[in-house]
């Protein structure tokens, strides 16, 4: 069974490019073959580090969107990697209604998997519930504790969400913290994470040894979680 992996959470902030970059350079690492695609058409975070592996999409034009599932049928040996921009989650949710999309992936042996991106914030439990209530036991779920933007989750183990996703079997993984100039150090580079660990020809302006070690350690520790959810 191909999967599609859907990278969102709604709320703009989230650090959903971030998480999409991140599983992008695992499927590399690992020899995984994937196809991605990128909904934001001002800042598309896989077209601007991944440009060799993505495609954009617009995410309010059905045939635009269709190529999504084509591409899971047509290339069963590739993953496919979407990064949802913020506000995405009406016309997509639309989109799969009008297009029988769930229903129409199963019958090809397609699934689909939500990446639920979540910062410290209420918004992003009260998203969850929101994507819960609507797809229920429909979407493989995995939510991320983004320690990136925000280091307690005490709403999220408060509210009742945590047990509402486990009844879906939904898994939960945390991204850790990585220093934040390393980021923007990336960043300002438009560099993958590779090029960050590495050195390379495409070198990343400032960044020092100990902090390329940093890279190294924190993606190794994203990998060991990405690694118990199953790419």
């Amino acid at each position: 069974m191909n999967k599609i992996h859907l990278i969102g959470g709604e709320k703009g902030g989230v650090g959903k490019s971030v998480v999409a970059r991140v599983v992008a350079q695992y499927m590399i690492d690992k020899n995984i073959p994937f196809l991605g695609f990128d909904t934001d058409r001002s800042h598309g975070s896989l077209l601007r580090f991944y440009s060799d592996y993505a495609s954009p999409v617009v995410v309010d034009n059905y045939e635009s969107l269709d190529a999504i599932v084509e591409a899971a049928v047509e290339s069963p040996d590739k993953r496919i990697l979407v990064d949802l921009a913020a506000q995405t989650h009406d016309p997509l949710v639309k989109w799969m209604d009008d297009s029988g999309v769930l229903e129409t992936a199963e019958e090809l042996g397609v699934s689909f998997n939500y990446w639920h991106v979540m910062d410290s914030g209420k918004d992003s439990v009260d998203l969850l519930k929101k994507l819960l209530d609507r797809f229920g036991a429909r979407l493989n779920y995995i939510l991320v504790l983004n320690q990136l933007r925000g280091e307690t989750f005490d709403i999220f183990y408060n509210s009742g969400e945590r047990d509402h996703a486990k009844q879906f079997n939904a898994q939960i993984i945390s991204l850790k913290r990585l220093h934040e100039p390393v980021i923007n150090k990336i960043d300002a580079g438009s560099t993958s994470f590779w090029a960050a660990k590495n050195r390379s020809v495409t070198e990343v302006k400032g960044l020092g040894l100990l902090e390329r070690q940093r890279v190294k350690l924190w993606l190794r520790a994203a990998y060991e979680q990405i690694d118990t959810v199953g790419i």
